[in-house]
């Protein structure tokens, strides 16, 4: 057991809650930090908002962390280079080691002309509104009758079940740079929206692209199945709203009115080459143009860069030697310029590879980040002054003038919420902005 030993965690999504587990279950004294006032992060805020019964079955286990007497919780606390607490405060404080598991809180763009249009957005920020996380909750975001999704992957088709079955728009459109065989998304989120699906539309798209695929050596029959497979299990339509793909499509940039808003997406053709035995797509220098009044970019996350540790392709440096391999991955922060590793720091789940698999996997990578560190640990003594580290960082929070969210008041938060949905007769419910739960609990 690792008694006197006291590691930080930051971030309290599923990577950081089952790494602060492994850690706590094996004597660790961790302190867990949270930008959000909740804990949860993609679980919480990330899951399409109706699957309740999913979302409640992780809530159960995420409070079974939080009561481990070895896991103290500060929630509302951004670490960050321009936060409440640098990484290098932590560091400072006498932790041991810092577990970085923030997710990948930036926003991947293609950088096209006219992505300061209005009527352009990132599904990520679409995902937290729906979803109600302050300030996302409350912001304004306006979806015209048109709406060109960009990507083909889960994410799209989250977005696609908000517009299709909650805003009940005119049409969908999802842009893809490759063909079908490349699609990303699974057959049950399909069977969300499959009714709505244009089904002479796909043919003709089908007829057009087929040729590309086929000098591929890719199975068109196949990838046109995948999709129809979810017709006979899907959900009634709720709306008339059209769904269509158009593939082989590369945006090029995005045309707006004399208002600022978003009246087209200019696209150019793409044909399918074989590049390290993967179909990769290439420009045909050929233009056409998409009428819609609304834009999305579903293409991905990456970490932030003003966390405070060094970004290379969108996700923290890893080192390249790891003293601590689990399973061969490295969970090392990195520091490229010094050439060597950031001391006592580092990086799972999504921090370490951005938009990386569902809550398993972020599970299962936070738990081989804590591994890691156990084995750190193993080559450190234990620390003598563990009251004192947690005596000087609540000294330092105190002075942050903001609420702070411990286990007692998140608990709390959560009854209240509860009692809430109950008698409001809903099935689940979220106060919408941080004011409003720093009110309920009575903080100011």
């Amino acid at each position: 057991m690792f008694n006197n030993y006291l590691v930080a965690v930051v971030g309290a999504g599923p990577a950081g809650l089952f790494a602060a587990r492994l850690l706590a279950s094996q004597g660790v004294q961790v302190t867990l930090f949270n930008r959000d006032v909740k804990i949860g992060g993609l679980a919480e805020y990330g899951i399409y908002f109706d699957k309740y019964k999913m979302k409640e079955g992780l809530r159960k286990q995420f409070r079974q962390i939080l009561e481990m007497p070895l896991i103290d919780y500060y929630g509302n606390v951004t670490v960050g280079q321009k936060g409440d607490l640098t990484l290098a405060d932590l560091r400072a404080f006498g932790f041991q080691a810092v577990l970085v598991t923030v997710g990948a809180q930036g926003t991947k763009w293609l950088g096209l002309p006219g992505e300061d249009l209005s009527g352009v957005y990132h599904a990520k920020d679409l995902v937290y509104h729906y979803n109600q996380l302050p300030p996302f909750s409350v912001r304004k975001f306006v979806i015209g009758e048109r709406v060109a999704l960009i990507g083909v992957g889960n994410v799209m088709m989250d977005i696609t079940h908000w517009l299709v079955r909650e805003l009940k728009v005119k049409e969908v459109v999802a842009v893809a740079r490759r063909g079908p065989a490349e699609v990303k998304f699974t057959k049950k989120e399909m069977e969300i929206v499959g009714k709505n699906l244009d089904l002479k539309a796909l043919d003709k798209e089908f007829e057009r692209v087929a040729p590309v695929m086929r000098a591929l050596g890719q199975d068109v029959t196949a990838a046109k199945d995948f999709i129809l497979s979810a017709l006979p299990k899907a959900l009634e339509p709720v709306s008339e709203t059209r769904f269509r793909f158009d593939f082989l499509a590369s945006p090029s940039r995005i045309v707006g009115g004399e208002t600022g808003r978003v009246h087209g997406l200019e696209i150019e053709d793409t044909t399918l080459v074989a590049r390290n035995g993967e179909p990769q797509a290439k420009r045909l220098g050929t233009r056409r143009m998409l009428d819609v009044d609304t834009v999305v970019f579903c293409i991905g996350d990456k970490v932030d860069e003003g966390f405070g540790l060094p970004v290379r392709w969108n996700e923290f440096v890893k080192s390249p030697s790891p003293r601590f391999p689990v399973g061969g991955i490295s969970y090392e922060a990195y520091d490229p310029d010094l050439e060597r590793p950031i001391d006592r720091v580092f990086v799972a789940g999504w921090s370490r590879e951005a938009s990386s698999g569902l809550v398993g996997v972020a599970r299962k990578d936070g738990e081989n980040g804590a591994t890691a560190v156990l084995e750190y640990l193993k080559t450190i003594p234990p620390t003598q002054n563990a009251e004192r580290i947690c005596s000087d960082l609540e000294r330092r929070l105190s002075f942050a003038e903001k609420a702070l969210i411990t286990k007692d008041e998140w608990k709390r938060l959560e009854t209240l919420e509860c009692a809430e949905k109950e008698k409001r007769g809903l099935e689940d419910f979220k106060f919408s902005t941080n004011e409003e739960m720093f009110a309920a609990l009575g903080l100011s």
